[in-house]
Parts: C-alpha cells; structure tokens; sequence
C-alpha cells in the first residue's frame, strides 16, 4: 500500500482536495497521511482543522507556524518554520509522494522540504498567472520542484510545460472545485439564513477581499473604495469572509470588523464559513465581490456574477459573467450596477465553467493509481521548439 501525503493550510484549500482525499482513504491502493498546517490551527481563522476532523479524516500531523504578525518578515519566519515541522513530519511519515495544491507560502515551504527529502510532489493547479500577488513567483517555483501536475484548464497545461515541464507529466484535470459544485447537496436561501443567524430574504452580496501582495502601498485605499461602494448599495445585505494570513491580513480584517459593526443591521463577517456554507452562499448570492478566486472559478459555474477588484487576480482566464474593476470606488460601484442589472444576470445564467465537468477528483486519482512514483524523481528539461 503506497503512502500518499496531503497538506492543506487553509479552509478554502481543504475544500478544495477533499473529494481526492475521499477517493484515496477508501482505497485499499493507499495510506492517506494529512498534515494540517498554518491557518488551520489558528483560533483567529476559526481553527478549521476542527473541520477535517469532523469529515471523518484523521490528521496525522499538525504544523505549527504563524506567528502573531502579518507583516513580510514574520511570513518569512513562518516559512521557516513550516520548514522545520515540515521536515520532522515527513522525515517520520516517509510518504511515497506528496499532494499539495496552490500558490501560497505554507505549500512553498511543503515543497521545498519534500525535494530535499526526495519525495516526489504532486501539484495540483498549476501554470496559472496571479498578476498582483507573491503567488505568481511561488506558483511557478512549486512547478518546477514538482513531479506530477494537475491543472485546471489546457491553457494553464500548456503553460506548465512551457516551463519546461514533460507532458505526460502534466495533465489536464479540470478544477477540483467545480466537483464541489456538482457533487454536494448545496443549501437553499432559508436553510442558509437559519444556519448563518441572519436574515437573507432580500439580495445579498458575498466580499472576500484579500492582501495583494505585490502592491506597493497598503490596502486601505482599496478598502474605502469598496466599503464606499458598498454603502451605494443599501438594499443588498453582505456577508464578509476573512482574508488569508498574507501581509497585511490583520490590518484588513481590522478595517472589515470596523465596517461591519457601523452596518451590523445588513453585514456580518465571518472567520469561515465552511465548505458547504460557502458554496452555497456563493450560488445564492445575487453577486460576488473582491479578489478571491472563487469569483472567477467557481461562481461562473454557479450562475453567479461576479466584480473583480484590484490586481491580485488579474492574468487569470475569466468567464464573461466576471466584470473586471479597478480599485476606486466609482469603477465598483458602476460595475456591481452592472451585474446587478436584470440584462446581466439573465446571461449569467447562460454562461459555464470553464474549467472542467466536476469529474477533476476522479480524473486525478486514477493517475496517481497507474504512476510509478519510484522512477519520477529525476527530470530533464523538456524545450519547446520554437521558430525564429
């Protein structure tokens, strides 16, 4: 029975490997480990390991390794130290191979333990292009310290043997998300209002607005331009969701608390909502806002529009019911007028996923039963022949 290690640091990253992680603990083919790490053992993002555990799945290992800063040094240090238990973990564990999924810094640390301790990684999305954030720079550095790929669509396929990865390593899944979306029995309006204690009769709008990473200044200017635009849009309550623990994450969830409180009658802010609760708020939503990338890959897929803020996504590949937005308040405004209007919600519901048929989990874990991970370590550069 070969191992297979997971590493999840987030709430939103679990969502998304939990129906792989399904497929591989009932397999008799393999030994499902999981690491939990950074965010989902702070009290501060809702200890979301509790989730994992609840789901049936038990955690072979908890990573200790935020600090109580987000400032760029203290990210640094808590690369470090994911490096630290990192390497004891799987020093211990030994795994045939490693899954891990993403662009963020817990998962960099992950991998560069794993090719030290020559354990072959599999990367699940991919050649994707983040413009504004950090990720852009670690996505790719995973790619290359990586084995085994997985991406979401054949563009982003593409991309990664661009980078001179080989192609029968590199496989065109599909996003794991969108079996999310086709596989779980998602929550109506008044089972959502019950379960989140507040009151969604009327439309609502879902705000998830993260640290772009590469920004030369803070994020308070982004934020008065969408808490002005969102003060334009009184009959619309509005649920928050916590930014992720990049730089600058306290200091945004700091200015949402504060807004939420002065309009506590229509908004709430909530350290996670949970994969099920999440999904199907952003189905119900009458849009999505902010820079997540929910917005661009799963709320197409569920008939949602969606206003894209700033530049921490910008590179991305997006479906027409996405409405790209400057960060100023007047550009927001206008563009949740916009996928508000009846016109565009009517062809919003005509629009697709573009990033598979919610079969990615199935498609993954038949390619990890018929890879040979004892022979795939080592890797030769594949160049694409160009003509000059």
């Amino acid at each position: 029975m070969r191992k297979a290690c997971v590493i999840s640091g987030s709430r939103a990253e679990y969502g998304l490997l939990k129906k792989l992680m399904d497929l591989l603990n009932q397999s008799d083919e393999f030994e499902l480990q999981i690491i939990a790490a950074a965010m989902h053992l702070s009290p501060d993002y809702g200890e979301t390991y509790k989730e994992i555990e609840k789901d049936g799945f038990q955690i072979t290992h908890k990573a200790e390794m935020l600090l109580a800063s987000d400032t760029e040094t203290s990210t640094l240090k808590a690369m470090a130290l994911g490096i630290i238990e990192f390497s004891s973990a799987l020093e211990r564990l030994k795994p045939d191979f490693l899954i891990i999924l993403g662009d963020r810094f817990e998962v960099l640390a992950a991998a560069q333990t794993a090719m030290i301790l020559k354990i072959p990684v599999v990367h699940i999305h991919g050649g994707e292009s983040t413009q504004g954030a950090i990720d852009e720079a670690i996505r790719h550095s995973i790619t290359k310290m990586s084995q085994i790929h997985f991406t979401a669509c054949e563009s982003y396929r593409r991309r990664v043997i661009q980078l001179g990865e080989n192609p029968n390593r590199v496989f065109n899944t599909g996003a794991p998300g969108i079996d999310n979306i086709f596989q779980l029995n998602l929550m109506g309006r008044d089972a959502l209002s019950k379960s989140l204690k507040m009151d969604l009769s009327s439309p609502f709008l879902l705000v998830t607005y993260h640290p772009v990473t590469l920004q030369a200044h803070g994020p308070q200017q982004a934020l008065q331009g969408l808490f002005k635009a969102l003060d334009q849009f009184k009959a619309h309550s509005v649920i928050f969701t916590m930014p992720n623990c990049d730089p600058s994450g306290r200091e945004i969830t700091k200015a949402i608390e504060d807004f939420v409180r002065l309009n506590s009658s229509r908004m709430r802010l909530f350290s996670s909502l949970g994969q099920l609760r999440y999904l199907s708020a952003l189905k119900e939503a009458a849009a999505v806002v902010g820079n997540s990338s929910s917005g661009i890959i799963e709320a197409p897929a569920l008939k949602t529009p969606t206003v894209n803020i700033g530049t921490r996504q910008l590179g991305r590949i997006c479906d027409k019911s996405v409405v790209n937005s400057s960060d100023n308040s007047e550009n927001i405004a206008l563009s949740l007028t916009s996928v508000l209007s009846q016109d565009f919600q009517s062809n919003t519901k005509a629009s697709g996923s573009l990033f598979g048929n919610g079969k990615a989990s199935e498609k993954m874990f038949e390619i990890l039963r018929n890879t040979d991970f004892t022979k795939i370590l080592s890797k030769k550069f594949f160049d694409i022949q160009y003509e000059l």
